[in-house]
């Protein structure tokens, strides 16, 4: 039995905060900080990306705050781009096959992610790998020793997998080998801790399983982090659903905005995955939420306030926080107001969609329906209506996206 010294539990413990740590919990992980710390040899954090889209999102930074805690432990983070598996697509959480990328996307992906990861992770400090690098040099007797590892039986115990055989949906054989292709990074970087998202339990433990597979001794933990849902409280922080979406690249203003309306039961889960608050301070905002005295606004205040300020500087994040007490709480206008050349007689749901107020006409009509659209703070109840005006006038969609349209 190791005996194990309290720094290292208490490591261990702010480590966890908020994940599901595999297997053997704290007490294993505290077992490997203090091992690496007596043997001077730092662990090996794993992320893989596969640069699927060039843009980030708050929901990313859940596992990027955590790498960011181990590199200040002095631990050595590797993040490995998916050169290789992202031409496959994970099939995590997908009802059907996912669209391959070519080696120029990736590249170009990759190099968007890395700036946006920039404001979280030290990616100078970072091991910065592509497994393409090893992936895409195996012979095809090396994928097939890869591939007597598992077996399809196990392989179909992955949910998405599952309910797609049972629905009938086609799964390609190709698809079996993104949690395999996975699993080997590890192999490849001989991973000690590997992180993600709680979607990818099943591509995380096989690095464990195919790493010992390979004769590694004392194979990597794994630490799953909770999915953050958007700010509609209800799916999954995606661009896909570009409404709910905060992205790391929404201005000041944006951002701010955005995270003022997510609803009050996301307020705890986003203060202790997306900011640094200590443990006594999330409990003392847990119970300011049961009290009906404290309104829960000058929570998501503190919030919005802790979150825009750590990526866009206290300055960003005090004129983002008057300029929102300016436009929705006093129901002002904003000091920075684009001005569009519109030409007369434009359809306003047209006009929505040309000014990205919305992703499409059905959303705008919602918008109008909901009484969203107001021009000069008149409401826009009219799907037909057309833009008139002498001189010009101002444009609202919601609480926060203005312009003025001009001739």
């Amino acid at each position: 039995m190791v005996d194990i010294r309290e720094e290292f539990i208490e490591q261990a413990k702010r480590l966890a905060r908020g994940a599901e740590v595999l297997p053997g919990g704290i007490e294993e992980l505290a077992v490997k900080l203090q091992h690496a710390k007596d043997t001077n040899t730092p662990l090996r954090v794993k992320l893989g990306m596969d640069p699927t889209r060039p843009d980030l999102h708050l929901g990313h930074t859940v596992v990027m705050r955590k790498l960011r805690e181990f590199q200040k432990l002095g631990h050595q983070v590797v993040l490995i781009v998916g050169g290789a598996t992202a031409m496959v697509g994970d099939p995590s959480g997908k009802s059907e096959t996912r669209p391959s990328l070519t080696k120029e996307q990736v590249e170009e992906n990759a190099k968007s992610y890395f700036e946006q990861m920039s404001k979280v992770v030290d990616v100078t400090k970072a091991e910065v790998t592509n497994n393409a690098d090893w992936l895409h040099k195996m012979s095809f007797t090396d994928l097939l020793k890869l591939a007597s590892q598992i077996t399809v039986a196990q392989m179909m115990t992955r949910d998405d997998f599952a309910k797609r055989y049972a629905e009938g949906r086609p799964i390609s054989v190709h698809e079996f080998f993104y949690p395999l292709m996975q699993a080997y990074d590890s192999v490849a970087i001989d991973a000690d801790i590997e992180l993600g998202g709680t979607d990818q339990r099943f591509n995380t433990l096989l690095g464990r399983q195919i790493q010992e597979a390979y004769g590694k001794k004392y194979p990597q933990m794994v630490m799953l982090l909770p999915l953050i849902e958007g700010t509609d409280g209800l799916v999954k922080m995606s661009k896909t659903y570009p409404e709910h979406c905060i992205s790391l690249t929404d201005s000041a203003n944006d951002m701010f905005g955005k995270l003022m309306s997510i609803p009050d039961t996301l307020i705890v889960k986003y203060f202790m995955l997306l900011t640094d608050v200590s443990e006594e301070e999330l409990k003392n905002i847990e119970n300011s939420l049961k009290d009906p005295s404290i309104n829960p606004r000058d929570l998501k205040l503190k919030l919005a306030y802790t979150i825009t300020e750590e990526y866009h500087g206290k300055e960003g994040a005090e004129k983002a926080q008057a300029e929102f007490i300016n436009v929705v709480s006093n129901k002002g206008l904003p000091s920075d107001i684009e001005e569009v050349k519109v030409e007369m007689g434009k359809n306003i749901l047209d006009l929505l969609v040309e000014l990205k107020f919305v992703q499409s006409k059905g959303e705008a009509k919602r918008l109008i329906q909901g009484g969203g659209v107001k021009i000069d703070g008149e409401k826009i109840a009219d799907m037909m209506y057309s833009v008139q005006f002498a001189e010009s006038v101002i444009l609202q969609a919601g609480k926060r996206k203005f312009a003025k349209l001009v001739k």
